[in-house]
């Protein structure tokens, strides 16, 4: 049998390249090792997070599962940043382990177009620098296009201490064969690294001095199709290693598989080890430790804040010097894992690799850390895969102006990354328009042009877009005047004239319940449902800055969708130096945009290239 697409590896990128590529109506198989690596949260049981969880969003605009799956799992929501502007707006929810697993396989349950095997993947098919299939066991399962989606599976090594054990996850097996088959077709590996803490008993952990943290109330889920969350909620709590704990970890550093040079890949700088957090800000007396827990009848609490690779007995000293944890009992240790990672600029924006026709990469092996990062990758990935059979001419990508996932594609496929990448807000050049709130207004277009969006969500999506659009035209037609807001005890600041009640909404102590009491009187008011009203008003408050932002936004595009053709033969174009022209032959950009963010390609030399590009066509 010859699949249109095949997905091997069942993580966060995995189920989302799986499904999406089913959504586009091609026969899609999934291959994991077994049925419990079905939505594993190897870390820690979250998801969402600052700029994570816009990504979050963006996978639901684009009818992925990530969404939907912690809105059945998630038992303590929290909008981080919310005391500040909408555009940092940051969802984030806990999850019981437990139930997100139970979710995804629900989910995954029957769907459509897509076949699930549990077996491993030995070797990749590959004739003519084209994939063609995959070797399971012996058996070889053939299809028009393969994604790789291997986590830290990719001759991973666990450390503690100095004790080193192979394996992509705590207890199971590693994946070997895959490098040395990327390795002989001249792929850029590397090492990274990443790490987990200790898992602690929670009945061990004396919670009465300790700082609670309650979720929000009530909980916002994630997924634009849900009204409410029914998960039951709990707290989370804080509490800070102390100077006693940090003497501890500086006596034994020497001991972390770090810090003692067993490891040669390069951790997550915003997740650092507290090894690394001790040794770098040896300034700081204490860092907040978050005790979250790992689901409702579970007596685990993962402490967020401490992952760690050093021996187990030196992890139970420093933990019992941290307050309400004097006698814990530690379940599982924390460690270090270190794998294969295949240099990101290798990749087209589609994330096909550039060596191999039909060979697609997500998630960990392009680099990333993150659950969302991955899942992001992952829906990009599989809808692609299922072009090649359905529209070959196609392909399906995001851009820096329209989304997270655009912007973190764009940074490793141009950029590259010596670290695992984690998506920032700071990456985001038009982070005013790439908001939380708006992410199926910017993208869930674009996902029904491509026609993998479901029908329920196609009639869902259509409706609140033509309530907002009919409020926004309504609330035009109110018209304002100083004298009538003046009476209401309304007075403004403005250097125009502001014309309507939407104009009269872009400013920050304007809220629709202080309107609503002027204009009382209209029926139409009292139709607008709150979501709407929520969304309007945000709308408002950006619009003047997202004007100014328009022409930046043509100028970039301009640059963006300008392809330089993969096979452009560079030593042609004369003006150019040795070095740019070797410089452009490594690493093959796709666009423009990212021929320029090469360092050392001079604006001089991008000019002669579009005028090259320009003449041959």
């Amino acid at each position: 049998m010859i699949y249109d697409a095949i997905i091997i590896g069942a993580g966060h990128a995995g189920v989302e390249a799986a499904c999406s590529s089913a959504r586009m109506g091609q026969k899609t198989l999934l291959i994991t090792k077994n049925k419990e690596n079905i939505g594993e949260m190897s870390c820690n049981p979250a998801i969402g997070g600052v700029a994570k969880g816009t990504i979050v969003k963006e996978i639901d605009a684009l009818d992925g599962i990530m969404a939907k799956a912690i809105d059945m799992a998630g038992i303590h929501y929290k909008i981080l940043n919310a005391s500040k502007g909408p555009a940092v707006h940051s969802p984030r929810a806990q999850a019981d382990r437990k139930l997100y697993k139970i979710a995804v396989n629900k989910i995954l349950q029957d769907y459509p177009n897509l076949e699930i095997i549990f077996d491993s993947v030995d070797d990749l098919v590959i004739e003519n620098h084209k994939v063609t299939g995959v070797i399971c066991s012996g058996k070889k399962y053939s299809a028009v296009a393969v994604v790789l989606t291997t986590g830290t599976f990719l001759n991973g090594v666990i450390h503690i201490g100095d004790q080193k054990t192979d394996g992509g996850r705590l207890g199971e097996e590693k994946s070997t064969g895959i490098s040395e088959r990327l390795a002989k077709y001249d792929f850029r590996l590397g090492r990274l690294k990443t790490g987990t803490p200790a898992r602690i008993l929670k009945s061990s952990i004396d919670f009465s001095e300790l700082e609670m943290q309650k979720g929000d109330n009530p909980p916002i889920p994630f997924s634009y199709m849900n009204s409410e969350v029914q998960v039951q909620q709990v707290s989370c709590y804080i509490t800070y290693t102390n100077k006693e704990t940090h003497k501890v970890i500086k006596d034994n550093i020497y001991k972390s598989a770090m810090a003692g040079g067993e490891i040669s890949g390069n951790g997550p700088r915003y997740c650092p080890s507290i090894e690394d957090k001790v040794h770098r800000f040896y300034d700081k007396d204490r860092h907040q430790i978050f005790l979250e827990p790992e689901g409702l009848d579970c007596d685990i609490i993962y402490p967020n804040g401490i992952s760690t690779s050093l021996p187990l007995d030196v992890q139970e000293e420093f933990l019992k010097t941290i307050k309400g944890l004097e006698n814990c009992q530690v379940t599982q240790a924390g460690y270090a894992i270190e794998y294969d990672f295949v240099d990101p600029r290798e990749l087209l924006p589609t994330l096909e690799t550039k060596k191999i026709k039909n060979l697609f990469f997500a998630g960990q092996i392009n680099g990333t850390t993150g659950y969302e990062e991955a899942g992001g990758q992952g829906i990009v990935a599989g809808i692609n895969a299922a072009l090649k059979s359905k529209e070959p001419d196609k392909e399906f990508t995001l851009s820096r102006s329209n989304s997270y996932i655009g912007v973190m594609i764009d940074d490793l496929t141009s950029l590259g990354t010596n670290e695992p990448y984690r998506m920032l807000t700071s990456r985001a050049e038009y982070r005013l328009s790439l908001r939380a709130d708006n992410a199926d207004l910017r993208l869930t277009d674009i996902a029904i042009d491509y026609g993998f969006v479901c029908e329920e969500r196609k009639k869902f999506f259509y409706a609140k877009k033509a309530n907002i659009e009919d409020s926004i035209n309504y609330l035009k037609t109110l018209k304002i005047s100083p004298k009538k807001l003046f009476d209401h005890g309304i007075t403004i600041k403005q250097d125009g004239i502001v014309r309507n009640v939407y104009e009269l909404l872009s400013f920050p102590n304007i809220t629709f319940d202080k309107l609503e009491a002027i204009w009382s009187g209209e029926d139409g008011f009292a139709k607008i449902d709150n979501k709407t009203r929520i969304q309007i008003s945000i709308n408002a408050l950006y619009e003047s800055y997202l004007i100014r932002q328009k022409k930046d936004l043509e100028i970039f595009k301009r640059d963006e969708n300008m392809k330089i053709p993969l096979k452009l033969d560079y030593t042609q174009i004369q003006s150019l130096s040795l070095e740019v022209r070797e410089k452009l032959t490594k690493y093959r950009p796709a666009t423009i945009a990212q021929a320029s963010k090469i360092q050392g390609i001079t604006p001089a030399s991008i000019m002669a290239v579009m005028i090259y590009i320009k003449k041959s066509s």
